[in-house]
């Protein structure tokens, strides 16, 4: 994927810059301790190294330098927590302000396939029922439902515009998987009998995989969705021919 390098993969999503500030920071803050501690460790292998005509002191002198770099540790990471970490997650938990304006899909996790369910015009999604799961009907949807009639499924193709918060309902049919979208910057776990919100917005066109973090079987390898974010247009013409083959079938 061009989106992929040697660096984080590549930011479309609104609150994306806010993690990547997020990671870059531990990492520098890691790298220091790393070096702190390393050059530490070499030193104290050269200063107390063993040499002849000396004896090993078996009282130990205290000092308080290493104290204070515990407790500078501590304190950072305390910031990290408060003034970054929780503010940003506050931020990605929370639900657009406007969800009139977002648009709202199911995404069904099962071995090994995403199955996307989309309310229609309506924006009401139908009723699914667990006993009507077949080959034919992944997630189990209630076609006898009125509010069924003019959902939309797909199976591992997401399909969303630009610049339009996007909803998530997340769920399992089986067992533990992970929803990743790298380009989003969303990674959530998908827990049977649970319902799980997830949001992003795109900021570019782009297309990118859904990929299964989580080890959820021998397919796990091969369960691999596509997003696909396009102009409004592109993705109301998308939708108009999925109803039209809706109504064909």
């Amino acid at each position: 994927m061009p989106y992929y390098g040697w660096w984080l993969p590549a930011n479309f999503s609104t609150h994306g810059a806010a993690i990547d500030r997020l990671i870059v920071v531990i990492h520098i803050f890691m790298a220091v301790l790393f070096i702190g501690w390393f050059t530490f460790f070499v030193y104290l292998l050269f200063r107390f190294r063993q040499r002849p005509g000396q004896t090993a002191q078996h009282h130990v002198h205290h000092f308080k330098l290493p104290t204070y770099l515990e407790v500078g540790v501590l304190v950072f990471e305390v910031i990290l927590l408060v003034a970054f970490s929780f503010p940003i997650w506050n931020l990605y938990r929370q639900q657009p302000l406007d969800e009139s304006k977002a648009m709202h899909v199911r995404v069904i996790a099962e071995q090994f396939a995403w199955n996307v369910q989309y309310p229609g015009r309506d924006r009401q999604f139908g009723r699914r029922d667990p006993k009507l799961v077949t080959p034919e009907n992944p997630i189990g949807l209630d076609k006898d439902d009125p509010l069924a009639k003019d959902d939309i499924t797909t199976i591992n193709q997401l399909h969303v515009p630009v610049h339009t918060p996007v909803i998530v309902d997340l769920s399992s049919k089986d067992v533990i998987h992970s929803f990743s979208l790298p380009i989003m910057r969303v990674k959530q776990d998908v827990i049977p009998g649970q319902s799980i919100k997830v949001w992003f917005e795109a900021t570019g066109v782009c297309d990118s995989e859904i990929t299964c973090a989580q080890l959820c079987g021998l397919g796990h390898y091969r369960m691999k969705g596509y997003l696909t974010v396009e102009t409004k247009e592109k993705f109301d013409s998308w939708y108009a021919e999925q109803e039209k083959e809706k109504a064909a079938s």
